[in-house]
């Protein structure tokens, strides 16, 4: 039987989380902050805020990852430390929501963009007339949908082509990303007009409130997501004991970095109010500087960032239902490995249709909200897997120990608990349907297992 290949090296899985969380959150989700948080200075809290809770995980996981280094990631880890039913649930949940939606989540964003050159990308074309729209309304579809769901199908052939093929592609646009990104930082904090900005610096365009901060904090958290994928394809990367800690915890400062830096350019050429008013930050920080060509540059800067994010998101997600499959609680096609090119290619082609299919569900902020809240039930549990197998299984070899414990791994799950009571109450709708995808996987689960038991 054909076998996954270890082919990634340290560029490629430092990529795959650099790349897959730099993707549109952080050209966008400054706006939906300060208008929760109401000042720039407090959006840069949040974003230190969200930044050390990301470190806080990826410090944990990276003692996962060393010392089971299997295809699924979080998967392999709630198995172990809680039973195979739970690490189901995270399987069934990253398949039918959380991947799939953060996938159509950065495809929305990517033509949202890409309609800074083509208006009529944003034009709706039917309107389903039923109440499954914004506030129970008809739902409506645009062209930029049907863009969307081509770029999520190309990139899915090209990672069926070879995990060598996906994990170049992810190099290749992580390093243009970046480098466009340090552009931006520079021009923006270069400028010497700001005074505006600075003059309306300490006009708060919304009170500071704790469920203001943790709105703030949910969509910070969106643009700090991702950080975790590269333990997903932890059976393809080259010695993982010592790889796979250096891409977290190095990929997540590095990101950290990228962001606070980012977020002081917006601010020194925008006023807080500027920021709240345009949900294309960057293109509007750039335009303030060079001008309209600055604005379409920019569009362009953050297309190439969400197309190696969409990249990463197939690259790594695909191994989750691989890794059920395999396991006989998924569909049995999802555990084929091409003959040719060693990947998992129905998996691959199965994540990248259902994603395609999930755009359109929404708005960008009903996504990143329905991604979150299934996402981080399932992240606070993984963590605390870290103290659970320290103690169930204290023979497990760990090249890796998480720095700080256990106050690391316990910070990451209190927060992983508040941020779930804030996000129910704030978007009350979007979480209830994660959780009801949740439950609604246990038939499954018990019906492979029966299947699988009857088989033997």
């Amino acid at each position: 039987m054909t076998e996954l290949k270890r082919e990634l090296g340290i560029w490629a899985a430092m990529a795959i989380v650099i790349g897959t969380v730099i993707g549109s959150g952080l050209f966008r989700v400054p706006q939906t902050m300060v208008q929760s948080v109401g000042t720039g200075g407090y959006v840069m809290l949040v974003f230190v805020v969200g930044g050390l809770l990301s470190l806080a995980g990826a410090l944990s996981y990276a003692e996962l990852g060393a010392a089971m280094p299997g295809a699924g990631g979080e998967y392999v880890y709630l198995t172990e430390a809680y039973g195979p039913v739970w690490g189901f649930l995270y399987g069934w949940t990253q398949m039918w929501v959380a991947k799939s939606g953060s996938i159509a989540t950065l495809a929305t964003a990517f033509f949202e963009y890409m309609a800074t050159f083509r208006p009529d990308l944003e034009k709706v074309f039917y309107t389903i007339p039923l109440p499954i729209g914004e506030h129970g309304a008809p739902l409506p579809l645009k062209y930029g949908q049907i863009l969307a769901m081509v770029l999520i199908l190309f990139l899915g052939l090209i990672n069926y082509f070879g995990v060598k093929a996906g994990g170049d592609v992810q190099v290749v646009m992580t390093a243009i990303k970046v480098g466009a990104i340090a552009v931006v930082i520079v021009a923006g904090l270069m400028y010497s007009n700001a005074g505006t900005a600075t003059a309306h610096a300490q006009t708060p365009l919304a009170p500071l409130t704790a469920a203001g901060f943790f709105a703030a904090l949910v969509a910070a958290l969106w643009a700090y997501d991702g950080w975790n994928n590269v333990s997903m394809v932890a059976s393809e990367v080259k010695h993982p004991q010592r790889y796979l800690p250096l891409a977290l915890i190095g990929g997540t400062l590095a990101v950290m970095v990228l962001y606070l830096l980012a977020n002081t350019a917006y601010f020194h050429v925008l006023s807080a109010a500027e920021v709240g008013a345009n949900k294309r930050v960057a293109a509007a920080m750039m335009q303030r500087v060079f001008g309209g060509w600055g604005a379409s540059a920019v569009s362009v800067a953050v297309m190439i960032s969400i197309f190696a994010a969409l990249n990463g998101s197939i690259l790594s997600g695909s191994r989750v239902p691989y890794a059920l499959a395999r396991d006989g609680i998924f569909f049995r096609s999802f555990a084929t490995v091409h003959p040719r090119f060693a990947t998992p290619s129905v998996s691959i082609l199965g994540l990248s249709l259902w994603a395609a299919v999930l755009v359109f569900s929404g708005r960008y902020d009903q996504l990143y909200n329905y991604v979150i809240f299934a996402s981080w039930l399932l992240y606070g549990m993984t963590t605390a897997a870290v103290i659970v197998l320290r103690r169930t299984r204290p023979d497990l070899q760990r090249p890796y120990r998480t720095l700080g414990y256990p106050a690391v791994p316990l910070l990451f799950v209190g927060a992983a608990v508040l941020l779930e009571v804030f996000t129910l109450k704030n978007s009350p709708r979007e979480s209830v349907a994660g959780i009801v995808l949740i439950l609604l996987g246990l038939p499954f689960y018990f019906y492979w297992k029966r299947r699988n038991r009857d088989n033997i």
